[in-house]
């Protein structure tokens, strides 16, 4: 009898860690998400839906600028803006150390809508797997950060995608280094970025190495 005793305790004492465990985890995922959440949109260009946060990097910001620059004009140079958002995204992308949490994945304002889901998915997989939490601003780990990037080649193509077709896709090649090399062991340093139109803007619906 009191070995049964025993092993209900035991298990409601069990019952009780997990509930707890799952509560904790919970309030950090919450958390890292209302962190993420709470950067504020300094700017947006219209007609396009590219927005500027407040929490983006000094060259991710003049970067910006001439993308806007180069979108208001009558005329747009396809493949001037293809090069920007390809500097955009690899800048943002790749830079983990500005991320608060592996839910905080950069490039997302330049993913074709109908992989955006798939595309936070892999990367909350792979790339931002390990990244650790910092909204306290306490993180000593160590993740690398894009320095310079270098737009290889640029080429128009046929594209399929789904029932989608586009003549005129972008094939863009690209390479880029990091600040602090030690860091970014391991890491992607150049790939094939397939661009399509979707409306007026250019998204980005294929990323490999």
């Amino acid at each position: 009898m009191r070995l049964k005793k025993k092993v209900k305790r035991l298990i409601i004492g069990i019952g009780i860690l997990i509930v707890i465990a799952l509560g904790v985890g919970t309030y950090f995922f919450l958390s890292n998400r209302e962190q993420v959440s709470k950067v504020k949109v300094l700017k947006e260009i219209k007609g396009y839906g590219y927005k500027l946060k407040d929490n983006k990097s000094k060259a991710y910001k003049e970067l910006f600028e001439k993308l806007e620059k180069e979108l208001s004009k009558k005329e747009v140079n396809e493949e001037k803006y293809v090069k920007l958002i390809t500097q955009m995204f690899i800048l943002d992308f790749y830079s983990l150390n500005e991320k608060v949490a592996k839910t905080d994945v950069g490039g997302t304002d330049f993913i074709y809508p109908d992989i955006l889901e798939n595309f936070l998915d892999n990367a909350e997989d792979t790339i931002y797997k390990y990244v650790e939490s910092d909204i306290y601003n306490q993180r000593k780990q160590r993740l690398p950060e894009v320095k310079e990037i270098t737009v290889d080649q640029v080429e128009n193509d046929l594209f399929e995608y789904g029932d989608q077709t586009d003549e005129n896709a972008y094939i863009v090649e690209a390479s880029w280094n990091y600040k602090n090399e030690q860091d970014a062991k391991g890491y992607q340093d150049e790939a094939t970025l397939v661009f399509i139109h979707n409306g007026k803007r250019l998204d980005l619906v294929q990323l490999e190495k």
